[in-house]
């Protein structure tokens, strides 16, 4: 219960803006400034308990406790090194970011694509941070992790070996605001460890908020010249690099390009020369040396053939790292790009191009949301469903053909994390379909086997991946969409985070029921329950109740148990433990007009006309007959009952009412109607204005929680 009360007032706090890069969410609940201003009162280094600088901190594997390649590490912090560290020099440049003993690569050609923009460094590494000015041992960095920003505290202790860092480390040596982020970024994922291996992709994600997308060169698509030209104008961050093979003996090309290398994108022209078009690509080199010398390179004789006024807009000849090359020769001489489309937050100037974005959260939970694949007919419909309304064509097409671009990214949490703990990550992917016509413009929908079993499917991501997140492109005609993730395989736990990218405006919402309960006409369908008086009670429902009541002529909490399990272990069609003491206690909490506590005879037959109706719902949604429902039945049988519920609730009931085969008993699905009925009179009654919302003070909380 905690934990829904946890999730549901994260949303709360969402809405109020928490979570962006400005209110970033404390690490482990650790505030930066309180925490300094307390080692700075106590004139005491800080020392962080969160992450200590202790072999669990380094690894658990290859970096664990017994491995040789953690033997005599020690912590030191940056005095304790060079005399007179420094946190940033002169602005932070790539000749900070070298390799040390680990292998997260990736990581540090993301880490090199922040020193490219300022813009984006500066929301990664706080300004105001030095080794002189109130120092107290203690660092902070800003992360964006699954669809929030985190602040993340460090102390400066750093794993050093024979006196020199272990890990990242600036080439000049008393730099550290690079081997710092690493830790931060370390403690973030839990260890050293959980970050080998991985694609610079997650980290330009993690360190920008932005929806990466990868190339191959070698199979570069034909119209990816003009979209680079898009991805600047919408100012996408652009990383190109070169791969190297371990047989490899040479860290640069013949013409000097540096293999495994992260060079960034600035431009895109055409120019003419000789009477036709040519399509050049500007590339920086971070160390700001280091060039190419084939064609189109700084005062190469190609340069002779364009006109003077042309050559003038592109800066073609300066020693500073920054060169044209011809795109031709660009797809030939790197092996990757990688593109990271920003969210209009991340860029300085409102009045820039820039992507329209949404992202949701949600879950796939076992019995009630988690689906699988669409080859899974029986549950692929229960899955988490959102719909985006496309309504404008792109302006200037890069491929030339009309549609809306659409970027659609699926990304499963705790991915590093889960790692850690030797556990595999889900398959993960998703499938868009078009919204038929008669559905289009509603969102208190969720669609089901009779249109998604039905219709061919619009788009989807390529084949399902273990990998951190699926991201695909589409060109899509305008229309209304439903996107739906799901897992490969059914019945498998997960949280995700769905971002979709459109050039244009585009509505976009989960597409999920609002709640609403209509038990009063569902009641009314088969018997007008409300104005049941004494006279209405059958002879033979009299005896049935006389036999277990007391003088009273009521029944107790124990009496009604026992006349429901006689009752239903009579019957061999529905499966049953019995009924609960406290399903009793509500369905008396319910009916109890007089505030007895117990029931009369006409309270009861009005029970006795709910459970009739409750059992035929029950009997048609038993669609094997083995007595029992499947959980993913629910949302179709409680709306028969009276119930509309969305997906949130839906996991709650089940989390709470199914077995641990995810099947639900007769005397279970009783229950649950019975609360849910309770639950709705409840919030009724306060909701007096009509709003869709209550106010309560703890004592109203307490006694409605507690009935």
């Amino acid at each position: 219960m905690s934990n829904i009360a946890k999730v549901l007032s994260r949303r709360q706090d969402r809405g109020e803006g928490v979570g962006t890069n400005k209110k970033s969410i404390p690490f482990n609940k650790q505030n930066y400034h309180s925490l300094k201003q307390e080692c700075l009162a106590k004139k005491a280094l800080f020392c962080d308990p969160t992450f200590p600088a202790e072999p669990s901190s380094l690894g658990y594997d290859q970096l664990g406790e017994q491995s040789s390649k953690t033997r005599g590490v020690q912590w030191k912090r940056p005095k304790e090194l060079y005399s007179n560290p420094q946190f940033i020099v002169d602005g932070a440049t790539r000749t900070d970011i070298c390799q040390g003993a680990l292998g997260d690569c990736w990581l540090l050609a993301a880490i090199a694509s922040l020193t490219l923009k300022n813009e984006f460094l500066e929301r990664v590494v706080p300004h105001g941070q030095s080794f002189s000015e109130n120092y107290a041992g203690i660092f902070h960095f800003q992360f964006w992790q699954f669809g929030e920003w985190v602040d993340v505290v460090i102390d400066d202790r750093l794993p050093t070996k024979d006196g020199k860092l272990l890990f990242v480390h600036s080439a000049e040596g008393s730099e550290f605001w690079s081997a710092l982020l690493e830790k931060a970024y370390a403690k973030l994922n839990g260890s050293y460890e959980a970050l080998t291996g991985g694609r610079a992709t997650e980290g330009f994600e993690d360190f920008t908020g932005g929806i990466a997308e990868s190339y191959k060169l070698s199979k570069a698509p034909p119209h990816l010249f003009k979209l680079m030209q898009k991805a600047l104008m919408l100012k996408s961050l652009m990383a190109c690099s070169i791969s190297s093979s371990s047989q490899d003996t040479e860290a640069k090309t013949s013409l000097k390009l540096v293999k495994l290398h992260a060079y960034s994108i600035t431009g895109a022209k055409e120019v003419h020369s000789y009477g036709r078009l040519v399509q050049l690509v500007r590339i920086r080199n971070p160390w700001g040396r280091v060039e190419w010398i084939g064609p189109w390179s700084d005062n190469s004789t190609e340069w002779n053939s364009v006109q003077p006024e042309e050559k003038a807009k592109l800066v073609y000849s300066a020693e500073d790292g920054e060169f044209w090359m011809a795109y031709s020769d660009f797809i030939q001489q790197f092996s990757r790009l990688d593109i990271c489309n920003q969210t209009p937050d991340a860029l300085s100037n409102a009045t820039v191009s820039h992507w329209n974005y949404s992202q949701f959260e949600g879950d796939w939970r076992v019995g009630s949301t988690a689906g699988g694949c669409k080859e899974n007919k029986a549950t692929f419909c229960s899955n988490p469903q959102f719909v985006i309304k496309l309504e404008e064509e792109d302006d200037d097409p890069y491929d030339g053909e009309d549609g809306c671009t659409i970027l659609v990214g699926l990304m499963q949490k705790d991915f590093r994390k889960d790692k850690r703990i030797g556990r595999k990550p889900n398959a993960i992917g998703f499938t868009i379909y078009k919204v038929p016509d008669k559905l289009k413009g509603r969102k208190n929908i969720h669609l089901g086997p009779d249109v998604l079993l039905h219709q061919q499917s619009t788009a989807q991501s390529k084949p399902f991946t273990c990998q951190r997140e699926a991201i695909e492109r589409f060109k899509l005609p305008p229309s209304e969409y439903v996107i739906i993730p799901s897992t490969y395989e059914p019945h498998c736990n997960g949280r995700f985070i769905l971002r979709v990218f459109t050039e244009k405006e585009a509505a976009a919402s989960p597409m999920d029921m609002e709640i609403s309960a209509y038990v009063e006409k569902v009641n009314s369908s088969f018997t007008n329950i409300q104005y049941i008086s004494d006279s209405d009670v059958e002879p033979h429902f009299k005896q049935l109740f006389n036999q277990f009541a007391g003088n009273d002529s009521e029944v107790s909490v124990y009496e009604l148990k026992q006349i429901l399990d006689s009752v239903i272990f009579k019957r061999t069609d529905v499966k049953t433990d019995g009924f609960s003491m406290e399903t009793c206690r509500h369905i008396i909490s319910l009916l109890d007009r007089n505030g007895s506590g117990k029931l009369g005879s006409v309270e009861f037959h009005i029970l006795w006309i709910k459970i009739q109706k409750y059992l035929e719902v029950f009997k048609k949604h038993d669609k094997d007959n083995s007595g029992t429902m499947s959980s993913h039945e629910m949302r179709d049988a409680v709306k028969e009952a009276g119930f509309q519920l969305n997906n949130d609730v839906l996991q709650v009931i089940i989390s709470r009412f199914a077995n641990q085969q995810y099947t639900i008993d007769f005397d279970s699905f009783v229950g649950c109607l019975i609360r849910l009925e309770m639950l709705f009179k409840m919030f009724k009654v306060f909701n007096k204005k009509n709003t869709g919302k209550i106010e309560l003070d703890i004592l109203q909380w307490l006694c409605l929680a507690l009935s």
